[in-house]
């Protein structure tokens, strides 16, 4: 197994002014002007000791799945849900975890439950987006609980095809991006994605829009892959963790692997959710 792989990763380029994501059923349109880059994308398997959350920002686990069809939403809600929850307990030590939902990936044909993987260096969330949604859905999923004083929103992400997979997931080692990189990307819900001309039309209060972190490219940045993902193993990325003294956001993207002579399709799932670290009850 080789130590690394030359391959590119999109950035976004110095010029680019208004950046959105518009997300519709089956497809997603940036605004955003990219550009690919060079990179060298490092074998995690081959790495001199474990990937860790709070030193790389990221984690790779085996956790077999009792689920056999990820486009069951009722069968993910009862089973998957659940298996997800444990997984992040016993990763991060967090007591309570809150789903925000799913979403299947594929390389190949989409539809309007599979989109494809995402092909830019960005994080899912940014900072103000994290703060919020990590209140909100606390309030929501444990009414009336001691409150918290650390959350982190991450992705569990499942690999589903066979490796070796044409478009697997590189990660970027946190240590080697800086706290302030990265810009806001605003993601847009459409039915239709719309016309070019009309994708820089004013949105009213889009700065309280949910909105990703997308970067610009730095030659600093580290990037891991782990080749030939199975259906058994998981990996654990941090988007936010509101304890900075920790690796706490992990820029990624899919990445197309040109090394590989026959490759598969990759299909993933990967769920959003948030551990908390509530606070304890005090006793008298």
């Amino acid at each position: 197994m080789s130590e690394s792989v030359d391959a590119q990763i999109s950035y976004l380029k110095p010029t680019s002014l208004i950046n959105r994501r518009f997300w519709a059923p089956g497809e997603e349109v940036n605004t955003g002007e990219y550009q690919p880059y060079p990179v060298t994308i490092r074998n995690a398997r081959n790495a001199k000791k474990p990937f860790t959350l709070d030193e790389h920002g990221f984690a790779i686990s085996s956790y077999p799945t009792k689920l056999d069809d990820f486009e069951d939403k009722a069968k993910i809600s009862s089973i998957y849900d659940d298996e997800v929850k444990h997984i992040a307990m016993e990763m991060t030590g967090a007591d309570h975890v809150a789903i925000m939902g799913g979403q299947l990936r594929t390389s190949g044909t989409t539809s309007a439950i599979v989109q494809p993987p995402a092909a830019e260096a960005h994080v899912d969330f940014n900072e103000f987006t994290s703060n919020r949604i990590a209140q909100m859905l606390y309030e929501k999923t444990a009414p009336g609980g001691p409150g918290y004083d650390r959350f982190i929103i991450f992705s569990l992400w499942r690999v589903l095809s066979d490796p070796p997979q044409d478009w697997p997931l590189a990660l970027c080692e946190a240590s080697t991006v800086n706290d302030d990189e990265g810009v806001s990307n605003t993601k847009v819900d459409v039915d239709e994605i719309p016309p070019y001309e009309h994708r820089f039309d004013p949105i009213p209060g889009e700065e309280e829009m949910v909105a990703a972190t997308i970067f610009f490219h730095n030659p600093g940045h580290r990037w891991w892959y782990f080749p030939d993902m199975t259906r058994d193993e998981v990996v654990f990325i941090k988007f936010h963790d509101s304890d900075h003294s920790h690796a706490w956001r992990t820029p990624h993207t899919a990445f197309h692997d040109a090394s590989q002579i026959a490759p598969v399709t990759r299909v993933s799932y990967e769920v959003r959710a948030i551990a908390y670290f509530q606070k304890k009850e005090k006793t008298s």
